[in-house]
């Protein structure tokens, strides 16, 4: 059977990842937006030069991550590689369960699903809003004006992530410098092998001493788990390095990107100011996850088998790329999917992915999220920025999307 939508080969293939408007900051890059209208399945060239399928509307990627015939195991060959770096630490650094295909994804993510369920969360609630607080306090203290992803966005979800794990936040300077090595299609191989590594020898060590001091955090319960030998002392080191890259990267973009989109739609931001509804609240934060998408470099899988999506033929063995931006703002999902709109319902977008590899932190990104944006607005009613969207440095150089800095005065 001949496919519907097959790949002419004539066709020029565009090189992936795709710059962005600088005009339009917030939005997919212009191309991948063409190619959702046009080809919503078609090849790109990657940093390699090798091809993969590019998959923009958001029925297919829905499908696509629910697809057990789909491989997230960066050691097979053929693995569409974010770059070199990427390439050559794979299978030569310890595997994360990010990149574990079920059974054994599975039996590690149960190992740390509990401690992040929407009850246990919401019992941190008052933890989060304390640290806000006082973050928001010793702001207003200092000088004016400040960058906010310093001053707030990223000790925020740093501390949280530190108090739930059970890590010194002493040592963040230590943790974030690596983990920005690690996630930078920029850093050559060498420098995310170091940095990677440096990761899990930290924990490795901080779980040793757990037994002989143990505390209510996760590093304890799973230091405890290992004398079991499920997990591992290896596997308890990858799951931790996770959680806490994990834990303060994503949050800490999508604080200070979200910020910077409110201040330059100020109806919306307003919304966000002058409601002291939870609801009104908790969706405004859904509508900024939907259109802005931090993830931005596409999930990746293998095919392990031939399948068919949106009408293209995919032999086993090829590569697929899915950019969650493009499928969250596909017009037949999200009507008019360009406007910010805080009371739209946009729970059904994919910013954290979807299926078994999901985000397992997102019941505690949204708290943070919610609490952040709400309180920040309300305390500093006249917040506004401090330097033009042109002036912004934004973030194009790794897995996750934002600001390096936010300038801004009250």
């Amino acid at each position: 059977m001949t496919p519907l939508l097959a790949h002419d080969p004539s066709e020029s293939v565009p090189d992936f990842p795709m710059p962005r408007d600088p005009a339009c900051p917030f939005a997919p890059p212009p191309e991948t937006t063409r190619l959702h209208d046009e080809r919503p399945v078609s090849k790109v060239r990657l940093w390699d030069g090798s091809t993969h399928w590019l998959v923009t509307r958001y029925d297919d990627q829905r499908a696509l991550y629910g697809d057990a015939r789909l491989s997230v195991d960066v050691t097979r060959r053929g693995f569409p590689y974010l770059s070199a770096g990427f390439k050559e630490t794979a299978g030569k650094t310890p595997p994360s369960f990010l990149n574990m295909d079920d059974p054994e994804h599975a039996r590690i993510r149960r190992m740390v699903t509990a401690p992040f369920t929407i009850k246990r969360m919401e019992a941190l609630r008052p933890t989060v809003q304390r640290i806000t607080d006082e973050l928001i306090d010793a702001m207003l203290a200092g000088p004016n004006p400040v960058d906010l992803v310093g001053a707030l966005a990223l000790p925020l979800p740093s501390l949280v992530i530190c108090e739930l794990l059970g890590v010194p936040y002493e040592d963040h300077d230590f943790f974030q410098r690596h983990s920005k090595v690690g996630v930078s299609r920029e850093s050559t191989a060498q420098e995310s092998r170091a940095a990677n590594l440096a990761l899990y020898r930290y924990l490795e060590r901080l779980l040793g001493l757990k037994p002989a001091d143990p505390a209510d955090d996760m590093l304890s319960d799973l230091a405890a788990r290992t004398a079991s030998g499920d997990p591992t002392r290896h596997e308890a080191a990858m799951l931790g390095v996770l959680l806490l890259g994990a834990g303060h990267e994503t949050t800490a973009n999508m604080i200070s990107l979200g910020v910077l989109a409110l201040l330059e739609h100020p109806e919306q931001l307003a919304v966000v100011r002058d409601t002291d509804d939870p609801k009104v609240l908790a969706g405004a934060v859904e509508e900024l996850l939907r259109c802005l998408t931090v993830v931005h470099s596409g999930q990746r899988r293998l095919a392990l088998e031939d399948l068919e999506v949106g009408g293209q033929h995919i032999r086993a063995g090829e590569g697929v790329i899915i950019p969650g931006a493009t499928g969250n703002w596909s017009p037949d999902r999200f009507p008019d999917p360009g406007r910010l709109d805080v009371r739209r319902d946009a729970r059904r977008h994919m910013a954290f992915g979807f299926g078994i590899h999901q985000c397992l932190g997102q019941p505690l990104a949204r708290i943070e999220l919610q609490v952040v944006y709400g309180t920040l607005f309300r305390r500093v009613p006249h917040l506004r920025g401090a330097a033009t969207l042109e002036e912004i440095p934004f973030k194009d150089d790794g897995i996750v999307y934002g600001v390096h800095e936010l300038p801004v005065r009250w």
